[in-house]
């Protein structure tokens, strides 16, 4: 069967939608904690509950097989259409922190059906070239992430409730793009019954484990990045006594990602992934060596710094969900992406509570913290040459 050639781009944009509900709260962030002065962590603790709900989910959409055993475009539209849902639940439930928090975890729970499934499309189409669609789409993950800080900066003028709106609607679009315009593609592998040795399986192949623990350092670091993005660019404010736009600035960095993630599709075609998503970590590796100076920077060095970090620190992504899924059992793939997917974002919620609290005694210091993730992904893979 032949790939349509609008499969891609059709895809990334609906990718692109339904991520933007991931950060939607953090970028409105100082408005919600003025409903909440005595609540402490409040950014990691809000953070986490979109990730602890997207673990929950992955390990459901696992257990079940779910885009295995069903259409994986129904599975798309029905996930976006529920993240959206619980998305807009935080406009009646901001006043009361478990409510809010349980409509975030409910976004993060069907992200699961999102995220992990759009990449299962991806390579139910790609027998060859897929390092290069997941860079794409990866980067459209990144970019949507992104949005809401840009949306958040371009309607100053606007209440906040705009930008849950506005993400809402996104994800409701990108959904019904996916479900109305695509089908399942023809290298597709259709599981039968749920067959939970393939958990424990998956993991004895030595390729499999060496990409997964790769994935998994790189996790470590992530989303903690993500989320403190804001934070180092108005500590940076407060130390130089500038006024850099943080929301502005928040959306450059974060969306520069997007382009590492493309440009690293385009070299996994010359490169390998093995080699791309290597160099890629080994790049953000150095930039959490180089935080410990982050606030000494020239204005133009600082930026420039974090663009790099931004670029480098999801680079790898693409590559990696490449090599897992390469390497995984081809009738039980998305059930093995999505359960590495699951492990990953789980890691991300210790790494955030670790650093918020080391932030709290050592400032910006706490970020070399984060090599960590680095260290430990680049001993799995080994060398650069795979």
């Amino acid at each position: 069967m032949k790939r349509p050639f609008y499969l891609l781009p059709l895809v990334v944009v609906a990718q692109f939608a339904g991520t933007s509900l991931w950060f939607a709260v953090n970028a409105i962030l100082p408005a919600l904690q003025a409903f909440h002065p005595t609540t402490t962590a409040f950014m990691p603790t809000m953070t986490t509950a979109v990730q602890l709900g997207f673990v929950m989910g992955t390990l459901a959409y696992s257990y079940f097989s779910i885009a295995d055993r069903f259409s994986p475009v129904r599975v798309f539209m029905g996930s976006a259409l529920l993240a959206a849902g619980c998305n807009l639940a935080v406009l009646a439930t901001y006043e009361s922190l478990t409510a809010m928090l349980l409509a975030r975890w409910g976004v993060g729970f069907f992200l699961a059906g999102v995220y992990p499934v759009g990449m299962k499309i991806c390579s139910d189409w790609y027998e060859a070239g897929l390092g290069k669609a997941l860079g794409y789409l990866v980067g459209a993950l990144v970019l949507g992430t992104a949005f809401p800080y840009a949306i958040k900066s371009f309607s100053l003028t606007l209440p906040w409730q705009y930008v849950i709106e506005a993400t809402s609607a996104l994800a409701v679009g990108g959904g019904l793009v996916v479900g109305l315009l695509l089908r399942d593609g023809p290298y597709r592998r259709v599981a039968g019954r749920f067959n939970p040795a393939v958990l424990r399986e998956v993991f004895r192949d030595k390729s499999f484990r060496k990409y997964a623990f790769g994935y998994f350092g790189h996790m470590f670091e992530l989303y903690t990045f993500w989320a403190f993005v804001p934070v180092i660019v108005s500590g940076y404010n407060e130390r130089t006594h500038l006024s850099l736009p943080v929301a502005l600035v928040a959306f450059v960095v974060i969306a520069s990602g997007a382009l590492g993630c493309v440009l690293t599709g385009e070299m996994s075609l010359r490169w390998g992934s093995h080699r791309t998503a290597w160099w890629a970590l080994m790049v953000s590796y150095f930039c959490c060596v180089g935080s410990v100076f982050l606030l000494t920077y020239s204005p133009t060095v600082f930026l420039a710094f974090l663009l790099v970090w931004g670029m480098s620190v999801v680079a790898d992504s693409p590559q990696f969900s490449t090599l897992v899924s390469l390497n995984a059992p081809a009738h039980y793939r998305a059930t093995a992406l999505t359960l590495v997917t699951s492990i990953g974002f789980f890691i991300t919620i210790p790494s955030l509570y670790l650093i918020q609290w080391l932030f709290g005694l050592y400032g910006h210091f706490a970020l070399i913290v984060l090599c960590l993730g680095g260290a430990f992904g680049l001993r799995a893979m080994g060398s650069w040459k795979g």
